[in-house]
């Protein structure tokens, strides 16, 4: 299973955030200081007061709105449900495409922030082009949109 940690500024509204995204809060592992956001059966979001936060680690928060330090990357079954969560992040008051859309034909990918800043990349990727192996990637290179 996979744990992310991130450090949130209003708690409800980031609880209201991922679930606009498409996560379910797992009450048994919330309280008013942490949500845990479950995308998948072994991935969860750990969102955490800036003071929760602080009893894990003695470094800075970063400010996620003027600096990076994680991309954290899911993969999607189409464009369309590409499409269609960086539009349900943007409705939900994340930012749509706070990187360049990546368009190279068999691989397609966009980007939101959630409302504290965090970077989320979705992206879909063509089975058939994958099993094709590298030589296939080559063949079909586009620059990115």
């Amino acid at each position: 299973m996979i744990f992310i940690n991130l450090p949130v500024a209003d708690l409800a509204r980031s609880i209201a955030f991922y679930e606009a995204v498409g996560a379910t809060k797992n009450d048994k592992f919330s309280d008013d200081t942490a949500a845990c956001m479950v995308l998948s059966d072994v991935i969860h979001v750990m969102l955490l007061t800036h003071d929760k936060w602080k009893g894990f680690t003695d470094r800075a928060i970063p400010d996620a709105h003027a600096s990076a330090q994680v991309l954290l990357c899911l993969s999607e079954d189409s464009r369309e449900a590409v499409d269609a969560v960086v539009g349900k992040a943007a409705q939900a008051g994340g930012q749509a495409d706070p990187n360049a859309v990546q368009d190279y034909g068999f691989m397609y990918g966009r980007s939101y922030a959630d409302p504290d800043g965090h970077i989320w990349e979705t992206m879909w990727m063509d089975a058939a082009a994958v099993a094709a192996g590298p030589e296939a990637f080559a063949a079909d290179q586009h620059q990115p949109a």
